[in-house]
């Protein structure tokens, strides 16, 4: 059985994330994956340049965690949150509530946005909750793999201590 827990992918630019999103995502054991915009994706040629990094990083995991590439990630997001999956949004955000003093409610998804440009702002407005990891260093982020890991391990730990 799967967590009650989707995560989307909005636009991530690096085919090396995303190979280390499938990996979190298959040991977080979420229920899907869906990989929307400009996000690479693999596809059944191995010597596809874009399944050979995402798989550099995902060891195998694009076989074991449920995915799929659609173009529009605001679509998918309204029709999850039509649905009654609560929508959480990763960014960095005056608006944003730190990730460990969420009441997370399930079914959820997760959306992480582009390395540079964060998630979409369209997304962000219909989201029920903007998350974010606490920064005490110089810079203001994380990697989005980094990030992701830290979030969803805390998502999947609210549910399993229900």
């Amino acid at each position: 059985m799967t967590f009650p827990i989707i995560t989307i992918c909005d636009n991530i630019r690096s085919l090396y994330n995303v190979g280390a999103i499938f990996r979190t995502s298959d040991a977080t054991n979420i229920e899907k994956l869906y990989l929307c915009g400009m996000t690479g994706y693999p596809k059944n040629d191995p010597n596809w340049f874009q399944t050979k990094r995402i798989e550099k990083t995902a060891l195998g995991a694009t076989k074991s965690v449920k995915w799929q590439h659609l173009k529009n990630s605001y679509l998918l997001v309204k029709k999850l949150k039509q649905s009654g999956y609560k929508i959480y949004a990763l960014e960095v955000d005056n608006r944003a509530k730190k990730y460990n003093q969420v009441n997370y409610q399930f079914p959820c998804a997760l959306v992480l946005g582009h390395e540079t440009e964060g998630v979409n702002p369209k997304i962000l407005d219909i989201a029920d909750e903007i998350i974010q990891i606490p920064m005490f260093g110089s810079k203001t982020s994380l990697n989005v793999e980094a990030a992701y890991s830290v979030a969803i391990y805390k998502i999947v730990d609210c549910f399993t201590n229900k």
